[in-house]
């Protein structure tokens, strides 16, 4: 991907578009700030602090400062306004986010931005959720026991769809759990471990 200018880019996924950016832009230019406490993506001022004392630091050639989060706190982009408004040159920012509402229209409005989000299509779940057993689980588990974040939010869409195909009434707590379970994923919490509690309460409800 070809970037001249700041650019706040919209994505499915924050870490996974980071991973691709950095393999195409020149490593020793490239900066990248973001949470990396374990189960937290928000953007802090704590970072916003770092990526203002990075732009700052002098460079003979374009340097690209990779800030990414799924939410950033409006008071990191209000810290942020006048180096986005007013960047040092040869400095080039790139937000990295999961919605265009996670950012301020004051900085929308003084930056392009681009909508990369695909729909993803659901993959069908293999599990006969009607007579789902723990010998089931565990091989299943064992199965997408390394899975990463990305194919874990699509196994649970699929197992959700699953579970609306087959007509399963759930409460409103265990269809929240779906949702919860998305959330940890872009959390970064383990994913097979997020798997295996939203099947075991299905057993559960079975």
């Amino acid at each position: 991907m070809r970037i001249d200018t700041s650019t706040i880019l919209i994505v499915n996924d924050v870490e996974t578009m980071i991973q691709e950016l950095v393999q195409s832009l020149p490593i020793h230019d490239t900066r990248v700030i973001k949470n990396e406490e374990e189960g937290k993506s928000d953007f802090l001022i704590a970072h916003s602090k770092l990526a203002i004392k990075e732009a700052y630091i002098a460079v003979n050639r374009t340097k690209y400062i990779l800030l990414g989060g799924d939410r950033f706190l409006p008071e990191a982009q209000n810290s942020l306004l006048k180096v986005l408004e007013e960047p040092p040159s040869d400095i080039i920012f790139i937000l990295i986010t999961t919605s265009k509402t996670a950012i301020l229209p004051t900085i929308l409005s003084r930056m392009p931005h681009k909508y990369l989000k695909t729909k993803v299509a659901i993959k069908r779940c293999d599990l006969n959720l009607k007579h789902l057993s723990l010998q089931e689980v565990y091989t299943f588990l064992k199965a997408h026991q390394r899975i990463g974040k990305v194919e874990a939010k699509e196994l649970i869409e699929s197992i959700m769809y699953k579970v609306q195909e087959d007509k399963r009434r759930l409460t409103s707590k265990e269809l929240e759990s779906f949702t919860t379970a998305i959330k940890l994923c872009h959390l970064n919490s383990r994913p097979i471990n997020i798997i295996t509690t939203l099947l075991l309460n299905l057993i559960h409800k079975r």
